[in-house]
Parts: C-alpha cells; structure tokens; sequence
C-alpha cells in the first residue's frame, strides 16, 4: 500500500502538482544534468565533507542553545514564504503546500509517501501539510509504523555502530559524535522514531544537503530542507505516529 489514496490534489497549484515526477526533475533536484536521463541511485552522503566540530574521546556532543537563533536565522532564505522560497532549486511540487486529505485519518499523525517523497502532517478540518523529502537508499529505509517519541531543535548525532561497520571511511574521526550546528547530518530539528520502547535509530530530520530532496540519499532516515521542518516543528507533538510507506523497489518485490 502506498499514502496514494489518502490525499487529493493541492488546494493550491492542482493544475500540475501532482503529475508523475520526471527524471529530468528529480535530476535538477539533486543538481545533475537533466539531459542525463534517468536517475541513478544518490551514493551514500551521510556525513557532509564539512561538518560541525567532531566530539573528543570520551566527551558526549553538545548544541549550545545560545546559538540556535543564530543557526535558523541561517538556514532560512532572506523573506522567506515556504510556498514559493527556492534558493535550493527543487521542483515546485517538493515546496510546502496544503492539501485536502481524504476522512478518518488522525490529526497530528504524519505520512511519508516514500514513491513521491512526500511528507503529509494531518491537520483539523480534513487538510494536510505536504513537503518534499528524500528517503533513505537501497534497503536501509524500513517501512512501518512508528511513535515519535522525542523531538530536538539543533540535536547532536553519533553514528550507530552498524554504518560505522558499513560505511567506515565516511564516519572515520566522527564516532563519538558531532556537535549540534547547520552542518550536523541531522540539521536544524529531528523528529526520533520509536517502535513501542525501542529507539529505531530512524529520524525525520532536517539536512544540510537539500539538493537531496526527492532523490534517495540517507542511511535509513527522512530528510527534510531544514527551513521546512522548522515550521513543521511546532506543530507535532510527541506521541503521534510516523507512518512510512514502501518505496518503489519493495512494492516491485511483493507484486
């Protein structure tokens, strides 16, 4: 199953939101040549070539807050009007829009179409807010149903020990963890997923590298721009569910 049949067309821009996404889009999103045809899968960019200063051995990562006013100021675009702000370059679908939703779906949860890369925050009176995201590749994204059970403005992240184990040249001097700041792989808020007691290691994050929105980038979480998840922040509270909907390749698998 995918979110598909649980929303309508924009309220706003319905003429063409919603048509299928092209290679040729998907390619501008991620900054390739448009000419190139079809997209190839984004290799692994967990962990931007600059990052907020490592932890020391033995020392737990920090986010001051004293500059966490400074640090939003930063990642968001001068006048900035979510509807139609786009110094990343996305396609205008992965922009933040309202949609109608269809009835019986519970207000606060969030939707993640994984097939169109879109983000769904319920909301009241049967609408939804719609945004651009990028998911994790290959088999690291895991579908299911999860509990936000924790939510952070400007959070730290340490690498688990399975993508040091995967991926050990991209996390190398970063094992202790990195420091909250606008180059920290988790970006500007996170949202941590649950399965009853269990911390999943899955977020819905903000992402220093917006150019991956659309595209399937992480290794294992959902990205968001960060000025996009600083307005959705607010509006979700611990406890709603996240529900992640299969991919294209694992909807192939089951068929």
């Amino acid at each position: 199953m995918t979110s598909t049949a649980l929303f309508s067309a924009p309220i706003a821009y319905a003429q063409d939101a919603d048509a299928p996404i092209t290679a040729e889009e998907l390619n501008s999103a991620l900054g390739q040549d448009p000419a190139a045809g079809p997209i190839a899968e984004e290799p692994l960019v967990q962990v931007p070539n600059e990052t907020e200063p490592a932890a020391a051995p033995g020392q737990r990562p920090v986010s001051n807050p004293a500059n966490w006013d400074r640090w939003d100021a930063q990642v968001t675009p001068a006048g900035y009007d979510p509807a139609t702000s786009n110094p990343w370059g996305l396609p205008r679908r992965f922009l933040p829009q309202r949609v109608e939703a269809n009835p019986g779906l519970i207000v606060g949860d969030i939707h993640v179409d994984a097939v169109a890369r879109y983000l769904y925050h319920i909301e009241e009176g049967g609408t939804a807010m719609r945004y651009g995201v990028a998911i994790a590749r290959g088999n690291l994204y895991e579908p299911g149903t999860y509990t936000i059970k924790r939510k952070a403005k400007w959070p730290t992240w340490t690498p688990t020990q399975s993508m040091i184990k995967r991926d050990p040249h991209l996390y190398a001097g970063k094992e202790n963890g990195v420091n909250g700041g606008p180059t920290n792989p988790l970006g500007s808020r996170a949202f941590y997923l649950y399965q009853g007691s269990r911390d999943t290691y899955l977020r819905i994050h903000g992402s220093p590298a917006p150019k991956s929105i659309g595209g399937r980038a992480s290794s294992g979480c959902v990205r968001m721009v960060m000025a996009h998840i600083n307005d959705l922040y607010p509006n979700v509270s611990t406890g709603s569910t996240a529900i992640l909907y299969p991919p294209e390749d694992m909807l192939g698998s089951a068929t």
